[in-house]
């Protein structure tokens, strides 16, 4: 068994249409959000490393949510360029390629790829949308990470801003 847990961005900023899609930080509600699910996610887990997109919006989700987790702050998170993808494809492939003595992976990534990439391990728990700042954690019955297929997992539990 693995277990994986997604997470989007928190919600970005729009304000300066100068910036490129990776350069986009993180809006009030994202910096507010990040933090208060990184307090939540605090009370149900332990830390964890997470695997994050270089893009800026990823990079502060994960500021946020260290600021509110503090012993998450400690653990040793890495930029991942694969990460800044909006298909699922491209995070199957990224993700069959980890290591198998890893039991559990935590990424910080974007929509449409999470969605799609849940509902395809999941289909049988129909995500509509994985809302900004929001998380799934995902037990997948596969030994090595590269077995990873279409309805190979469940969703054990979810949590979104809304409901903090």
């Amino acid at each position: 068994m693995k277990t994986l847990h997604l997470m989007r961005h928190a919600k970005s900023a729009w304000d300066d249409a100068t910036l490129s899609d990776r350069q986009r930080g993180l809006n009030g509600r994202g910096r507010r959000d990040a933090p208060r699910m990184g307090a939540a996610l605090a009370e149900r887990m332990a830390p964890l490393p997470i695997a994050v997109s270089p893009a800026l919006r990823a990079q502060l989700t994960l500021q946020g949510l260290c600021a509110g987790w503090a012993a998450l702050g400690a653990q040793r998170h890495q930029t991942c360029e694969a990460l800044y993808t909006f298909d699922a494809a491209d995070l199957c492939a990224w993700l069959g390629a980890r290591d198998d003595a890893l039991r559990t992976l935590f990424i910080i990534g974007h929509n449409p790829a999470l969605t799609e990439l849940a509902n395809a391990l999941c289909p049988g728990e129909g995500i509509a949308n994985l809302p900004t700042a929001g998380y799934l954690e995902l037990s997948l019955d596969i030994d090595r990470w590269r077995e990873m297929r279409r309805d190979c997992g469940t969703i054990v539990s979810s949590l979104f801003p809304r409901q903090l």
